[in-house]
């Protein structure tokens, strides 16, 4: 069998109108492409995944960080580049990639990310930031964590520095808000499990001070009304989290409403 040198992975859910850009994007780059579709998903994600060649596995929902792992197991490159189905290489990245893999220096590379929100590169509210997404599979890469997953290995890891990993986040306004609320119920669950309780003080500041934050000190303001709406979406995950978190405090049958993370992190 032909030697693999470098496998992407993605894992989807109802993605079949987003996924073709990135698997078009990385056709010329990547040795093989394997997609993890949730089995869950209700259009046909899967069958454009194959269509395009990529190999497919569709499972049950295990979590962020479960997904991702899963979809590494089933990689057989020497190292692997993670992708989410609205994520982009453009043609600096992809060149900085096959630099790297041709003479490797470290066991993993943060990539430069940019996010587009509303069909807009954004400048300062995310609008640059490093993520380690391409590893070797020697140095035992592993996904960990409920909420926010991060990437973990052993060995040294560096910066890419020419090209971008452009992020198309949101496809509207509403979906923001609604995977905004999700985010604070996976949040507020997780806390709860961990033995936090809420707080007065984190319910009537955390939110202002989330606006405030993201809209004057981060730069939201100079994004017009797209920084306006990110700053909006993490005053409401503030409260929403806390309200959520007071609500599950208050209520003495929460073991069934504090649930396997499996069911809500979708």
């Amino acid at each position: 069998m032909e030697k693999v040198r470098l496998s992407v992975a993605i894992v989807a859910k109802d993605e079949e109108d987003r996924l073709p850009r990135t698997l078009e994007a990385v056709s010329d780059l990547a040795d093989e492409v394997v997609v993890v579709v949730d089995a869950s998903s209700s259009d046909r994600t899967a069958e454009v995944a194959a269509r395009l060649g990529a190999r497919v596995f569709i499972e049950e929902w295990k979590g962020y960080a479960g997904q991702k792992n899963s979809a590494l197991e089933k990689c057989r490159g020497e190292w692997v580049l993670f992708l989410d189905a609205d994520e982009v290489p453009d043609e600096g990245l992809k060149e900085e990639v096959r630099r790297v893999l041709e003479e490797p220096t470290a066991e993993g590379y943060l990539l430069r990310r940019k996010a587009v929100y509303a069909g807009k590169p954004l400048r300062f509210v995310w609008g640059k930031e490093y993520l380690l997404r391409l590893v070797r599979r020697s140095a035992n890469p592993r996904w960990a964590g409920k909420v926010h997953e991060r990437l973990l290995l052993d060995g040294r890891v560096e910066k890419l520095k020419r090209g971008w990993l452009y992020h198309y986040t949101y496809r509207s306004v509403s979906e923001h808000f609604q995977k905004s609320l999700l985010y604070a119920e996976l949040s507020a669950l997780e806390r709860f499990e961990r033995g936090r309780r809420p707080s007065f003080w984190r319910l009537v500041l955390g939110p202002p001070w989330a606006f405030f934050k993201t809209y004057l000190l981060k730069g939201g303001v100079l994004e017009g009304w797209r920084g306006l709406a990110i700053a909006a979406s993490y005053a409401f995950n503030a409260l929403i989290k806390e309200l959520r978190l007071r609500e599950l405090s208050l209520d003495q049958n929460t073991k069934e409403d504090v649930r396997d993370f499996r069911g809500l992190q979708r």
